[in-house]
């Protein structure tokens, strides 16, 4: 499992998961994004060639074959934009955000992280996240969507489009109430989500 915390955050904000991915049998791989953390370069078109690296580390280093995704908000979209390369078996998208909100934002100077800001919304326009679901479900790819009903930030619609988009291969879990981060900390869903990556993986 590689870990990818959402804009602003940072690795050690995922440690929960990564111990409830340790409890079920899992080697868990948190790291922070450039521009965040101890990451001392800013954020930039690398941001998806960094998330398959990072699989293959976890694979060289954890003497494992299968590698699933699993990110928050930003984090979601860069598990899902990054799959393919990845070579991700599995992918588990929290409150994914849009890849033209995120160029919004970073156009707009929104998020509290540095940026090389041309490369980076290059990279998000190349990188829609529709695209690369339907590219996921095209292949036979399992995709586990969560979105909290009450995300004052990412409307649960965005999740359900996107599971619209990959109607074979995608499920997706809306839970009543909940804010932007609420799930991504939840005793219950994290068990949920190790759960379901254990099936997918076999």
């Amino acid at each position: 499992m590689v870990i990818l915390h959402g804009a602003g955050s940072h690795k050690e904000s995922h440690y929960d998961f990564a111990r409830a991915c340790a409890a079920g049998g899992l080697a868990a791989l948190a790291f922070d994004a450039r521009g965040h953390g101890e990451s001392e370069s800013p954020m930039d078109g690398r941001a998806i060639d960094d998330v398959a690296r990072m699989a293959d580390l976890l694979r060289e280093r954890g003497d494992v074959e299968k590698v699933v995704l699993r990110g928050s908000s930003m984090g979601g979209y860069l598990a899902l934009a990054a799959a393919a390369e990845a070579r991700a078996s599995a992918v588990v998208a929290i409150c994914p955000a849009p890849a033209l909100g995120l160029a919004t934002g970073v156009r707009a100077r929104r998020f509290p992280f540095p940026t090389d800001r041309d490369a980076l919304v290059t990279m998000l326009k190349a990188n829609d996240e529709t695209a690369a679901i339907r590219a996921l479900d095209a292949a036979g790819t399992p995709v586990f969507l969560l979105h909290a009903e009450a995300d004052e930030i990412l409307p649960p619609d965005l999740s359900r489009d996107l599971h619209a988009a990959a109607p074979a291969h995608s499920t997706l879990t809306v839970v009543p109430g909940g804010h932007h981060r609420s799930i991504q900390h939840d005793a219950e869903l994290q068990g949920e989500t190790v759960r379901w990556m254990s099936r997918a993986l076999r």
